[in-house]
């Protein structure tokens, strides 16, 4: 029988009351554990959320605010989990799309990395590998030699070092999409970033490029496909008309080239694990991941460059990445390379930071028994995509890896950890706000080292202190005269010598900066790292000197038209 309608509304009232009061406790509970880390920017689709939410992607700058010189520290006697092998998996990036060095250097430095405690190296080639046959486009003029990647391999065993090779197969493919040959593979036309997962070319090419890099790795347990930062997905026409057709989202589009590809490298000989960059994945739901089956093909690596990010925040990924069935995770970490796409000193502090931050995620893991941690991936990005600047030179990040790593290795920024560092690399002191270290340094490239801290700090503010705040220089030898070619020798010749003998000294330098690079690194790197630090700097007093000498031969005559 029908309620009366006082009764009615009576309960029509306690709906809406019920209803506020959920919405006010899921809004306390959204207050309490934000659903994503923060980031300077988004994108504002459904896949990746609304702008603003989500991690910062690594081609965004981090300021760094002030550090502690201790840390969270994890339990006595507890490190890094280990993976099936016994090994504690620390592993430092490679990344070889920018100033790839010289494998004689290499040589040099596995043995450091084990002295501090990693346990392997994440190689990212791109067009350093000595790809064959079909794919020989792909290489670099200065491409590592098949060689040379055994003898890369052999080092690192003589050094107990794994390694595991990163080729990206979905976003980040400039190395390959840059190419005519390959441009109707993109996403979009007019973008070499992204495959287009709907071409039918693309699939073949993928598999073509890591059945050599594979060949190559017989003996490395796990291959990193990328996968991140997958930009214009589902722009494309093949995409928009998939989409349009109802066959399913964004995710369900990503989800299903993944699988493909890491079904192939699972499917090879050795049954090699595939790694994945976690930041598409974290847009995905959980019942989506375990519909795809995504979790028995790959591990996710999560990865945040944050000095203090929330560990309680990354702990909603983990708990997500275990519900959909996941039983391996990684976490990413950096040391150089995430602060600024031209940075060329890396902050230490902030690098310190970040990996304190880690730690407490690390403590966390218990509550998550499903998941087994297999290790972190120390990143030292060399450029923000093929397209960018160089980042941070390897040997200017060693003083920052030799603080992450040995932070992770003591659970803190102990003063143990700080002994280590400085018996290892040669130092007497380190100024972490500063981002400086005390003496000469016995690390391989310390020479380096020390000549990029003084470009750093030195260079550019020598020459302004002469084109801008010298006055005889402003008053006698203006922009003015040195167009008309119109000066006195008598006033010139009162600056002149101060003049010449700064140019000589970072002419001088300059030579021996050049030599040290290319002990290092090949001709292409050498070049650009000069003519993007150097040469903006130097090139000003080069050209005053160039009209200082040309005024003084006049005599204090006019230039004749």
């Amino acid at each position: 029988m029908a309620l009366p309608r006082s009764h009615r509304l009576t309960l029509l009232r306690l709906a809406v009351l019920l209803i506020v009061a959920l919405a006010g406790i899921k809004f306390l509970l959204r207050e309490s554990f934000p659903p994503e880390p923060p980031r300077a920017a988004g994108r504002d689709d459904g896949f990746w959320g609304p702008a603003g939410a989500g991690d910062e992607p690594r081609s965004r700058a981090v300021e760094p605010p002030a550090v502690q010189a201790t840390g969270t520290r994890l339990p006595p006697g507890q490190r890094l989990p280990e993976a099936p092998s016994g090994a504690q998996l620390r592993l430092v990036h490679l990344d070889l799309k920018g100033a790839a060095p010289r494998v004689s250097y290499l040589e040099q430095v596995f043995p450091l990395l084990a002295r501090l405690g990693a346990d392997g190296v994440l190689v990212e080639y791109e067009d350093m590998f000595p790809f064959e046959g079909e794919l020989e486009t792909l290489r670099s003029p200065y491409a590592y030699s098949q060689e040379d990647v055994e003898r890369i391999q052999r080092l690192a065993e003589l050094n107990k070092l794994e390694v595991v090779p990163l080729v990206q197969t979905f976003g980040h493919a400039e190395f390959i999409l840059k190419h005519e040959k390959y441009q109707h593979l993109r996403e979009v036309e007019r973008f070499p970033n992204s495959f287009n997962p709907h071409a039918p070319g693309t699939l073949a090419l993928l598999k073509s490029v890591l059945a050599q890099v594979m060949e190559k790795h017989r003996r490395s347990a796990w291959i990193h496909i990328g996968a991140d930062e997958v930009f214009h997905l589902g722009e494309g026409t093949d995409s928009k008309r998939w989409l349009s057709g109802g066959r399913g989202d964004l995710g369900t589009l990503y989800l299903q080239h993944v699988k493909e590809v890491a079904s192939f490298v699972g499917a090879r000989p050795g049954g090699r694990r595939a790694l994945v960059w976690d930041d598409m994945l974290r847009r995905i739901g959980a019942g989506a991941l375990r519909a795809s089956g995504i979790a028995r093909h790959v591990s996710p690596v999560l990865w945040f460059y944050a000095p203090d990010f929330d560990a309680e925040q990354i702990g909603q990924f983990l708990a997500k990445y275990a519900e959909s069935g996941f039983e391996s995770v990684w976490f990413a970490s950096a040391f150089k390379g995430t602060t600024g796409p031209a940075q060329a000193w890396p902050p230490l502090s902030h690098h310190l930071r970040n990996h304190l931050s880690w730690l407490k995620v690390v403590e966390a893991m218990p509550r998550f028994p499903s998941l087994r941690l297999q290790g972190i991936v120390l990143t030292g990005w060399q450029r923000y995509d093929h397209y960018s600047v160089l980042c941070e030179l390897l040997p200017v990040g060693i003083p920052s890896l030799a603080v992450c790593l040995q932070t992770l290795v003591n659970g803190g920024f102990t003063e143990a950890t700080k002994r280590k560092v400085l018996d290892v690399l040669g130092f007497s002191s380190i100024q972490l706000e500063q981002s400086t270290c005390e003496g000469t340094g016995t690390f391989p490239g310390a020479e380096l080292y020390r000549m990029v801290e003084r470009v750093n700090s030195h260079l550019k503010e020598s020459v302004v202190k002469v084109l801008e705040e010298e006055s005889a220089v402003k008053g006698w030898f203006s922009p003015y005269h040195r167009k008309r070619r119109f000066g006195n020798p008598r006033n010139l010749e009162a600056f002149g010598g101060r003049l010449l003998k700064l140019h000589e000294d970072w002419e001088g330098f300059v030579r021996e900066l050049r030599a040290q690079l290319e002990r290092l690194y090949f001709p292409d790197a050498v070049q650009e790292w000069l003519e993007e630090n150097v040469d903006p700097y130097l090139d000003p007093l080069r050209d005053l000197v160039r009209d200082y000498r040309a005024v003084l031969r006049l005599d204090a005559r006019p230039e004749e038209p």
